[in-house]
């Protein structure tokens, strides 16, 4: 038997996504091997987390809980009439680490997934239609992940927003085969979005 207090760390540790009960031990066995102040660091910032992170009303990124709306919006160099939507707030740092992109974003809050009990109505849509109005939005950017549940939030979005808006321009980031992948390797739905968006030579 384990001591009780480690334990729990480790009970508390296998709740992470992709954290099984040796990854949980071996990680509650070197919180406690290694220099206290460690511990006491990351349970500091976990203490503060929920009241320090707020979701921004305007675009749902994640904000710092001083901050009204996102400071990705609010910044008068970015174009408020092109939004990227994509399915989760991380989702925008991965964009804006490419530092090609300077219009705005919307989260929608996840994916289309009947199994999971996630329809329209949860996702950040209505939301969305406010902005196009409020902000005059000429282009949406659909940027949802290369999945069953992404491809299906896209097709909803893309029908939905064409019949509201005629004239809006409505575009998708590219899908394809990404540099250096076998063709042997490459799942069905890249395949399938390679030979979609097949380019002339």
């Amino acid at each position: 038997m384990l001591p009780e207090a480690l334990t729990r760390v480790i009970e508390a540790l296998g709740h992470l996504p992709g954290v099984g009960p040796r990854t949980a031990e071996r990680y509650a066995y070197f919180l406690f091997r290694s220099n206290p102040q460690i511990s006491d660091n990351i349970a500091e910032t976990l203490s503060a987390l929920h009241s320090g992170v707020k979701s921004c009303p305007k675009t749902f990124a994640l904000i710092d809980s001083k901050d009204q709306v996102s400071p990705l919006y609010s910044d008068e160099a970015r174009d408020k009439t092109t939004v990227l939507v994509v399915e989760e707030p991380l989702d925008i740092y991965a964009i804006e680490a490419t530092k090609q992109y300077k219009g705005t974003y919307h989260v929608l809050g996840g994916a289309i997934s009947p199994i999971d009990g996630i329809t329209p109505n949860e996702l950040h849509i209505k939301e969305l239609i406010t902005r196009i109005n409020e902000d005059s939005v000429s282009e949406i950017i659909i940027a949802t992940n290369p999945s069953v549940e992404g491809e299906s939030t896209a097709l909803l979005l893309q029908k939905l927003l064409t019949e509201k808006y005629p004239d809006l321009r409505i575009t998708r980031l590219a899908r394809g085969l990404p540099l250096g992948i076998d063709l042997s390797y490459a799942d069905q739905i890249t395949l399938s979005a390679a030979l979609n968006n097949r380019t002339k030579l």
